[in-house]
């Protein structure tokens, strides 16, 4: 654990720590410090040191790591949280862990996914190095009617999240994808699990992928009209995927709180912020494809369209593509 608090303390320093100092706070001996500043500069932390000023954090290198993370949350929040450098799929993973009993709030992050998956059974490419793919456990007492807004909710959550760190404003498609000069940046997946013989909701799993650091040539050349990431719709500046994952927690955790009573600074988010209003789009349904105007977010995350016939619906499944976005014209 030495050196997990010892980059804690560094982070969360503008200017050199004495050795001592951190001795003391840590209540371990000088030569424990001396080895684990040792060992994070093996990891490729940049650590200054001077005689008789202690040392000084310098540049963290782009890698997503639990301590890493951990510095940027209250100490005992890291706890419930597990960092991989590969999965198959973190909502996979952590189905399992909330089958056997872990508890709401419980994060798993990993670097890379070798199976993640979109919505309507899609792929979602999860190489390593670049994104964040992080999935969330809720336990819920709430009604299936209600649990569907979760993904507009979370849709907001990752949006303040970005906008906190970064001061980048991101445009949210409904349902559940976050674009960036009309390039996809960010997709949702929420799967829920019922139990059986109550039929009441057990938990719910959110799944986010966010590509940070990708530059056009990381995407595959089919989806790179499509597809970006934030480091190439913004500054081009390296982002510290530690720190933003951090703050994605946070904003989860505060999602967390105010489910479901606390609905109207979401709402009013979500309307804000949402793309797809005043757009023409195909509402599409399996082999169904029907274009409409899309009118306005209903107060529960549905989107009301208008048929060419003028008939109105209100969306609450299926997929609506926006005309001239994502090669749909």
């Amino acid at each position: 654990m030495t050196r997990d608090e010892v980059i804690r303390i560094l982070i969360n320093s503008d200017d050199y720590v004495s050795g001592e100092t951190i001795s003391q706070l840590l209540g371990v001996s000088r030569a424990s410090i001396n080895a684990a500043v040792s060992k994070l500069k093996d990891d490729g932390y940049q650590i200054s040191s001077i005689t008789n000023r202690g040392y000084k954090l310098d540049s963290i290198p782009d890698i997503l790591c639990k301590e890493q993370i951990a510095s940027y949350l209250p100490p005992e929040r890291s706890k419930n949280i597990q960092v991989l450098s590969t999965v198959n799929s973190t909502n996979t993973l952590l189905k399992k862990l909330a089958s056997e009993g872990a508890p709401a709030g419980t994060v798993v992050i990993s670097d890379e996914q070798t199976g993640g998956k979109g919505r309507l059974g899609r792929e979602f490419k999860s190489p390593a190095h670049h994104g964040i793919y992080l999935s969330y456990l809720l336990r819920p007492t709430s009604s299936t009617e209600v649990i569907s807004r979760i993904t507009a909710w979370t849709a907001v959550a990752v949006s303040r999240a970005i906008n906190n760190l970064l001061n980048v404003k991101t445009d949210i498609k409904w349902v559940n994808d976050l674009l960036i000069n009309n390039k996809k940046i960010c997709g949702i997946l929420t799967e829920l699990t019922m139990e059986p013989e109550s039929g009441h909701i057990d938990n719910v799993v959110i799944g986010i992928g966010i590509n940070v650091n990708e530059t056009p040539g990381d995407f595959p050349e089919e989806i790179r009209n499509i597809a970006s990431s934030i480091l190439s719709e913004t500054s081009g500046e390296l982002i510290d995927r530690s720190r933003l994952a951090a703050e994605v927690i946070k904003e989860l955790d505060q999602l967390s709180t105010d489910w479901p009573d606390t609905y109207a600074p979401y709402l009013e988010y979500y309307r804000r912020n949402c793309m797809t209003i005043d757009k023409q789009v195909y509402v599409v349904r399996g082999d169904s494809k029907n274009e409409a105007k899309s009118i306005e977010i209903n107060e529960d995350f549905s989107l009301k369209v208008q048929y060419a016939d003028g008939t109105l619906e209100d969306v609450r499944s299926g997929e609506v593509s926006i005309r001239g976005i994502y090669g749909y014209s």
